[in-house]
């Protein structure tokens, strides 16, 4: 499995994941465990694709603003989930910053797909495509 192969399975699980969040009702115990999956996939993720491809992107002039991009983005995604964690699962508000999270995780997961990967594998060796991969493979091991 490539690197990008690889970062689409777990973009697909986020999406997943997500789309089940923000139909959640409530101050369930459903929702806080969808909370929780969410939390800790889009966590090991953001650091596994920062390490394996972010900073590897950073080194080259060609790749190197849209990877400060795409980590800036990675940012507000982590406030958007600690506000979460501080509103009461049952406060209206909640499900309004879920959906919030679920949009600005879509577009971003998007974005990467359809023009970070394709200017990640012009820019980068296959060598260094395959290194990479094994790279996101361990880091995403060894978060779990």
């Amino acid at each position: 499995m490539t690197l990008f192969e690889a970062l689409r399975e777990d973009h697909d699980t986020q999406r997943t994941l997500l789309g089940l969040l923000i139909k959640t009702h409530g101050d369930s115990d459903g929702r806080e465990e969808l909370f929780k999956k969410v939390k800790k996939a889009l966590t090991s993720h953001a650091a596994a694709e920062e390490r394996a491809l972010y900073i590897p992107m950073m080194e080259l002039d060609m790749t190197q603003e849209k990877a400060r991009h795409s980590v800036a983005e990675h940012h507000e995604i982590d406030e958007l989930v600690e506000e979460l964690e501080d509103t009461d699962f049952s406060s209206p508000g909640w499900l309004a910053a879920a959906r919030k999270l679920h949009d600005l995780v879509t577009h971003h997961l998007d974005e990467e797909e359809q023009e970070v990967f394709q200017l990640a594998g012009r820019a980068l060796s296959d060598d260094a495509k395959a290194r990479l991969a094994d790279t996101y493979r361990d880091e995403m091991a060894a978060a779990q």
